[in-house]
C-alpha cells in the first residue's frame, strides 16, 4: 500500500480525467483572475499559482494568455452544446443560452472584454468569434436562416443582458431564463 496523500500526483503519464480536471482548474483560476484583475494585470504566473500547476503546463496546453482566454469563452460555448439532449428543442437550446451568457462568469467576462478591448483588439476579434458568433452559429444550424438566427440571439441577450452588464439585476433562475427565451422565439414568429 503506498504511503502518498489520495490527492497526490500519479507517477507517469496522467489519466485522460485528470488532465481534463487539470484543465478545468486552469481555465477557472483564470476565468476568476481575468474577471477580478482584468486581462493585462493578470499574468501566467498567477493562474499558475492558483491553479496549482506550473506555468509550463500552461502554456503546453494553452499556449499564451490570449489563447488561454480565448479558450475559457470557448468553455462556456461548449458547456452549453454538450447540455443538449438529442431531442431537445430550439426553445431549450435558446434557455440554455440566456442561463450560460447571463451567468455572473459569462457576464465578468464580457465586461473585461469591452473594458479592454481597445488595448486587445485581437482578443476582442477572438472573443466575438468564440462567443457571440459561435452561438449565433449554433442558433443558425438549427434555424437554417443566418439572420434570424442573429436576431434571436441578440433577443437572448437584449435589454437583459445590458442590465446584467451594469449590475442592476441579478443572474436569472432557470425558470426565467426559459421566460426569456419563449418570449424571444415568440417574438420572432419562431416555433419553440
Amino acid at each position: 500500500m503506498s504511503d502518498a496523500p489520495p490527492d497526490a500526483p500519479r507517477r507517469g503519464r496522467p489519466k485522460d480525467s485528470e488532465r481534463g480536471a487539470k484543465r478545468a482548474r486552469i481555465l477557472d483560476a483564470a476565468v476568476t483572475r481575468f474577471i477580478d484583475a482584468g486581462f493585462g494585470r493578470t499574468s501566467i504566473d498567477d493562474i499558475a499559482a492558483d491553479a496549482r500547476v506550473t506555468k509550463r503546463t500552461i502554456y503546453t496546453s494553452f499556449g499564451d494568455k490570449a489563447e488561454l482566454f480565448t479558450s475559457a469563452i470557448e468553455r462556456f460555448r461548449l458547456e452549453t452544446l454538450a447540455a443538449a439532449e438529442p431531442d431537445e428543442t430550439l426553445g431549450q437550446l435558446a434557455a440554455r443560452i440566456v442561463y450560460s451568457l447571463h451567468s455572473d462568469e459569462a457576464v465578468g467576462l464580457h465586461r473585461l472584454m469591452i473594458a479592454e478591448s481597445p488595448q486587445f483588439p485581437e482578443l476582442a476579434a477572438a472573443f466575438f468569434a468564440s462567443g457571440p458568433q459561435g452561438y449565433i452559429d449554433l442558433v443558425s444550424a438549427r434555424i437554417e436562416d443566418p439572420e434570424r438566427a442573429e436576431a434571436l440571439v441578440a433577443l437572448l441577450l437584449g435589454e437583459r443582458h445590458r442590465q446584467r452588464l451594469l449590475g442592476l439585476t441579478a443572474a436569472p433562475t432557470r425558470a426565467e431564463a426559459t421566460a426569456h427565451a419563449q418570449r424571444a422565439l415568440r417574438l420572432l414568429g419562431i416555433a419553440g
